[in-house]
């Protein structure tokens, strides 16, 4: 009998690939958005392609930004944004933003629009992560804290990267 185990390592457990960082991100301007990594599915667990909604969609601006980010999906939010191992949902729109006094963390931030209301959520930053709603004190998030956020809501997130949730987008997305 032949010893058929020419491939098998033993002792080591396999490694998880990372999530995939976007290589042209550090060609990408401030608060520009980056292309979220492709994932692969097999056709036994691809959905069908949703319909056309018209469900309002909120936005964001970072910084003096003019083009607004829609919140069609989640964005995450800092120096080197990676999308999570796990994916649930749709893939996250990542946001490189620049932080030369290096306040701001890899991935730092996500909002999220869950139906009509808009999510923050810090991802355990280093630095942490301010809050303003309006007609309220500033508030500083803990890290891994979610807080759900009106539009006009300012979140700083370090080095002069201060984000603003803007109102609902009301056009067919």
């Amino acid at each position: 009998m032949s010893n058929d185990t020419g491939d098998t390592v033993v002792g080591r457990t396999p490694r998880l690939p990372h999530a995939p960082v976007d290589p042209n991100a550090d060609t990408v301007l401030p608060g520009a958005p980056v292309k979220a990594p492709e994932t692969r599915r097999t056709e036994a667990r691809t959905k069908a392609p949703r319909p056309a909604t018209s469900i309002p969609v909120y936005s964001f601006r970072i910084g003096g930004l003019k083009l607004p980010i829609g919140l069609d999906r989640p964005a995450r939010i800092g120096r080197r944004p990676s999308a999570p191992r796990i994916l649930v949902g749709p893939a996250p729109r990542l946001v490189r933003v620049e932080s030369p006094q290096r306040e701001v963390s890899a991935t730092h931030l996500e909002l999220r629009q869950t139906g009509t209301t808009v999510v923050v959520t810090d991802l355990s930053s280093t630095n942490g992560t301010t809050v303003l709603v309006p007609g309220s004190t500033p508030r500083k998030l803990r890290q891994g804290e979610s807080v759900v956020v009106s539009p006009g809501t300012l979140v700083d997130i370090g080095d002069e990267n201060i984000l603003q949730i803007l109102p609902l987008d009301r056009r067919p997305s």
